[in-house]
């Protein structure tokens, strides 16, 4: 399979009728134009009916699943205790909506934030790591990202744990894992620095090594919701992450995942999209043009 083009995932807002999930392709990963005129191509009706931080995947089936935080932002911050999934065999037509609940658990029984969840499939394991900023309401801990295994996107084969904490112990949110040189760098927006900071494991569900010197984003104010994706064909990787004080997506690029440049606002396109945290996902020229010519309903 040849991946040519780009799918960003992502929602608009903080009013309900926004908390929705939203495509646009692009076939440089740069330059982002919207699908389905702008309109949602999901609309939820499970949970709290309104989602945000959509993660689109690709599993080894050749599967694709969104994964995302089932919460209605005007209940509060501490609101939710769930997560939402959807499958589609074709980018199109999406199915079998379902929620985790993460009160069942007794690991995390008391959950009034569970965010911004994604996924990597763990080659060590034979199985894929659902990992998410969390917050238990009886914890003296603050919001951090935990992890746990499944096998079917439905079930969890392992309890919920966390996976990291910073050194700091405060808050670190919208973990984004990627493996790279055989290494997986874990970046999240660190409470303490208010900035995208990076950490280190030998496997995805760690241990993880926090470097002392580890802040990487560039952008002059604070950043949450990060992605980071190859720029295909190249030894580049473009990190997209929401200005969510000032407004608006800041892009910087890199070659080691550790050393980035901001990429100037004239050379690139997002922020017509109006977009908050989202996810990007390779796609194929089949169905990038699929993706253009198709009506959601």
């Amino acid at each position: 399979m040849v991946f040519t083009k780009y799918l960003f995932c992502y929602f608009t807002g903080n009013l309900p009728d926004e908390e929705r999930v939203h495509f646009a392709v692009s076939d440089d990963g740069y330059n982002y134009t919207c699908i389905n005129s702008g309109k949602p191509v999901i609309i939820q009706t499970k949970g709290k009916k309104c989602c945000r931080d959509p993660f689109i995947f690709r599993d080894q089936n050749n599967i694709f699943h969104i994964i995302a935080t089932d919460m209605r932002s005007q209940d509060g911050w501490s609101s939710n205790n769930s997560m939402i999934i959807w499958d589609s065999k074709d980018l199109i037509s999406w199915h079998n909506e379902r929620i985790i609940d993460f009160s069942r658990f007794e690991e995390t029984k008391s959950a009034d934030r569970v965010w911004a969840p994604q996924i990597i499939y763990d080659i060590f394991r034979n199985e894929y790591m659902i990992y998410w900023t969390h917050h238990n309401a009886d914890s003296d801990s603050d919001t951090i990202t935990w992890y746990a295994y499944t096998k079917d996107f439905c079930h969890l084969t392992t309890s919920p744990k966390v996976l990291f904490r910073p050194k700091s112990g405060l808050c670190a949110i919208d973990a984004d894992i990627i493996e790279y040189n055989e290494k997986y760098y874990l970046f999240q927006a660190d409470g303490k620095k208010e900035a995208i900071c990076y950490c280190v494991a030998d496997k995805p569900d760690g241990p993880y090594y926090e470097p002392d010197d580890n802040k990487v984003s560039v952008a002059d104010t604070a950043l949450e919701g990060n992605c980071i994706y190859r720029i295909l064909g190249t030894d580049k990787f473009v990190m997209i992450a929401d200005q969510f004080k000032k407004g608006g997506y800041f892009m910087q690029e890199t070659t080691d995942l550790i050393n980035f440049t901001k990429v100037d606002e004239s050379k690139f396109s997002l922020n017509h999209l109006r977009p908050r945290h989202g996810s990007v996902l390779h796609i194929t020229e089949q169905e990038y043009e699929l993706l253009k010519n198709s009506t959601f309903k």
